[in-house]
């Protein structure tokens, strides 16, 4: 009776087992789809691509090296289900930070990756037209952190004078980084704090966003600077009262404004 029993399980299990792989899953993840279901998606109008850029770097003992990484991927994916017509790349993690010899900026931290510019660029124009190969017409560039925003400019300016006379464009889309910068910082010195505090790397808005998107990268018991110590090692700002509350505003923020710049800049063309 046991033996049979199994066997019945055993061919239930095997009959539904090709229904469950066929079902394409719901994603707008490019690396989370066959190539028949990408190529599916863009015959049926998600002609608009997403280039998430993040980077590895040190974000002082509170957060981790993958910051960028994850927000970017995270937002990237909100952006896209938000235009209905997007799916989204995979995170470029590595990117300029410094020098290596000898060691500038974040490379004076274990764990910091960087790469020269000119192989920075050359990996965004390749990416780009790989995208414009397979029947992408808008390529979109959303960069998490500030020292590459001019390399990401000048990528999409020069292919989109090369592709002047082709349906295809490449938009480098500047409010994404301008929001949780600029505006944020903005909003919260409306609210009572002080630039100090706020910071432009690893201070109370960079760590309030990100315990808004993944509190998993921050870690809580490690706010305090250390016996002896007035600021967190390679923190510019202060995160101690940082609150997801508060990066929900600077997230809300993002996703509206991105979504706007990305319909003006591919609706012009």
């Amino acid at each position: 009776m046991v033996s049979i029993a199994l066997r019945l399980v055993t061919a239930v299990l095997l009959a539904a087992h090709p229904v469950a792989f066929a079902q394409a899953p719901p994603t707008v993840f490019l690396e989370e789809l066959t190539s028949p279901e990408l190529g599916t998606r863009i015959r049926a109008g998600s002609t608009t691509v997403i280039v998430p850029i993040g980077g590895t770097e040190q974000n002082g003992p509170h957060m981790t090296l993958g910051k960028h990484n994850v927000r970017v991927k995270a937002l990237s994916e909100k952006v896209a289900r938000a235009l209905g017509n997007a799916v989204v790349a995979p995170v470029i993690a590595y990117v300029p930070e410094g020098s290596v010899s000898p060691p500038s900026g974040h490379m004076r931290y274990a764990g910091t990756i960087t790469v020269p510019p000119d192989v920075y660029r050359q990996v965004l124009e390749s990416a780009a037209r790989s995208f414009r190969l397979h029947g992408f017409r808008d390529i979109v560039f959303l960069g998490d952190s500030g020292d590459y925003q001019p390399d990401d400019a000048a990528v999409a300016a020069k292919l989109n004078r090369e592709w002047a006379g082709a349906p295809v464009r490449v938009h480098a889309i500047a409010e994404y980084y301008r929001v949780p910068t600029a505006w944020f910082a903005a909003t919260l010195r409306s609210r009572g704090y002080a630039d100090a505090e706020i910071g432009p790397h690893a201070g109370l808005a960079d760590t309030s966003l990100m315990l808004a998107v993944d509190p998993r990268v921050v870690r809580a018991d490690r706010l305090q600077p250390a016996p002896g110590q007035s600021t967190l090692p390679g923190v510019t700002g202060d995160p101690r009262r940082a609150t997801p509350e508060l990066g929900s505003l600077a997230v809300a923020a993002i996703v509206e404004q991105t979504v706007a710049a990305i319909g003006a800049a591919t609706a012009s063309h």
